[in-house]
């Protein structure tokens, strides 16, 4: 296929225009100045110490914060506080290499700019821009890695939603990292010439501590050491094994994804992922990362498990790092046991990083515990089909009619009539509460709940074509109370369900259904 190909720019490549200029300043053992004793001249003092500074301190009170942090002296071995309990005068910038001040008048902040200005020293006057020759961003602090935020003063409040976003991507095991790549990096260059066997090295040191979320242990760095003696014994047929993760996905909302999952994603090179992972998930990714869609839906074309279990080796085996996306938890009614069995024939290193499981999440959604010391005591996940489309053959019905258990059946959308003829010939009350959810978690979730014996109206209602989980126990009549239901049947599916009335999840004897959301709830309750 013929691609249209952008005009050519033989130019060389520029920057953008920044803000301002990121630098990384080092101060240690150099003479700072802060002026002032508020809580917010503490925590600059605080942040220069940290860095190795001589923080001189110019305030003839100190708030109690100031107090406490002079007293147990500064996080660096470098770093310590000189206190004057006088206001700052000029002869303070003599020998500084920076100046902070907190003033609450403007005229105050201008002598103070002046003065260092006149002297030389670069200088911040904390919350006042006009008076302000740099500025401080938010900080991620993996030392020796340091990562910092500024949106120029416009909106400090998303540089800290930035700097939440990729704390969740470093993780504190990566400060042991770099360190140990500190004290390699003389030894490496001594022992790997070029740059292209120095940066084979470093891209598998990478790949280790990012595989990682453990600190290095003792030994590891001999280890390295050894790898890079035969990488340059065998350059040209040194690649590795990789490995395979499997990675539990969640239901869907991207953001009940575990911080261990999001960085698996940031680290995979292949991502064999299934259908009902959803695209906000999968946004998480590197964006470098093959994705391909290796699903299985019921009465759908899909992938054969056989098929997968090989793809995993052969990309393993290439030294890729392998995720396999699950939807839900892994290790629920995933197959991971049969693919980590495949695995562990193969020699493929593999790991698991669990998901919160479908049940959970419709628990949380509609506000229902799943036990109940007065109701259930106990929670049953259960297949809601077998191989051969019908009911599960080897499942014990009568110990699962147990109105004292919280059953939830995965995957039983086309046997949902099936399931409650089931239990009611097993001898549980047709009037046992019962939900049926689909698509939980994402914004095209809708569900029902009535009873055992109107279940065949529930799921036509909602349907199976998308993901369907149906709960039965007594337990569920346990939560919140609901909104009126509409008189006319037309009026129900706007109606957001916020709990139960009474015990069976009827309101006039009417079974309720929910489409859409929060929104939907304030229109529905005007």
């Amino acid at each position: 296929m013929d691609v249209l190909q952008p005009p050519r720019n033989d130019s060389p490549a520029r920057m953008d225009r920044l803000a301002k200029l990121p630098i990384f300043w080092a101060l240690e053992g150099k003479r700072v100045v802060v002026a002032g004793g508020t809580d917010a001249a503490a925590w600059k003092a605080e942040l220069l110490a940290a860095c190795g500074a001589e923080v001189h301190v110019y305030a003839e009170q100190l708030s109690e914060t100031f107090q406490h942090l002079i007293a147990q002296n500064a996080a660096h071995p470098q770093g310590r506080f000189v206190h004057a309990a006088q206001s700052w005068d000029r002869k303070s910038m003599i020998g500084a290499v920076m100046a902070i001040a907190d003033c609450e008048q403007e005229d105050e902040a201008q002598a103070f700019f002046d003065a260092a200005r006149d002297a030389g020293v670069p200088v911040n006057v904390i919350d006042k821009p006009a008076f302000c020759q740099f500025q401080f961003g938010s900080i991620v602090n993996r030392s020796p890695v340091v990562v910092s935020i500024s949106t120029d003063g416009a909106a400090p409040i998303l540089a800290q939603a930035i700097r939440r976003r990729i704390e969740t991507l470093l993780p504190q095991a990566l400060k042991g990292w770099a360190q140990l790549a500190q004290s390699l990096r003389e030894a490496v260059n001594q022992r790997l010439a070029t740059a292209q066997l120095r940066r084979a090295f470093w891209e598998r040191f990478v790949d280790r501590a990012f595989s990682s979320s453990d600190t290095p242990e003792e030994g590891v760095g001999g280890q390295l050491l050894d790898d890079a003696d035969r990488l340059l014994e065998a350059p040209a047929s040194s690649t590795c094994t990789g490995r395979v993760t499997l990675v539990g996905a969640g239901p869907g909302d991207a953001e009940l994804l575990t911080l261990k999952a999001v960085r698996a994603l940031q680290a995979a090179d292949v991502i064999l992922f299934d259908d009902l992972v959803s695209s906000e998930v999968l946004e998480l990714a590197r964006r470098e990362a093959k994705r391909m869609l290796v699903g299985k839906r019921g009465g759908r074309t899909s992938c054969r498990q056989e098929d997968i279990n090989e793809m995993m080796v052969k990309l393993a085996k290439a030294g890729k790092r392998v995720v396999r996306l699950k939807s839900g938890d892994p290790m629920i009614f995933g197959r991971a046991g049969e693919e980590i069995a495949h695995l562990d024939r193969e020699n493929i290193p593999v790991d698991v990083i669990p998901g919160i499981t479908a049940a959970s999440a419709m628990a949380s959604c509609l506000g229902i515990s799943l036990t109940h010391r007065d109701h259930a005591q106990s929670v049953r996940f259960i297949t809601g089909h077998s191989r051969s489309g019908g009911l599960p053959v080897d499942v014990n019905w009568a110990m699962v009619a147990d109105p004292h258990t919280t059953t939830v059946f995965y995957m039983g959308g086309r046997t949902a009539a099936l399931i409650a003829d089931r239990l009611t010939s097993e001898g549980l009350s047709p009037s046992t509460p019962a939900v049926i959810i689909s698509d939980v978690s994402r914004a095209t979730q809708r569900h029902w709940r009535g009873q055992l014996k109107t279940i065949r109206d529930g799921i036509a209602a909602i349907g199976y074509e998308k993901p369907v989980l149906i709960a039965v126990g007594l337990a569920l009549a346990a939560g919140r109370k609901i909104v009126e239901v509409p008189d006319s049947p037309a009026g129900w599916e706007n109606v957001a369900d916020i709990g139960l009335q009474g015990g069976g999840g009827m309101a006039a004897g009417r079974p309720i259904i929910l489409s859409g959301g929060i929104g939907q709830l304030a229109s529905a309750v005007q």
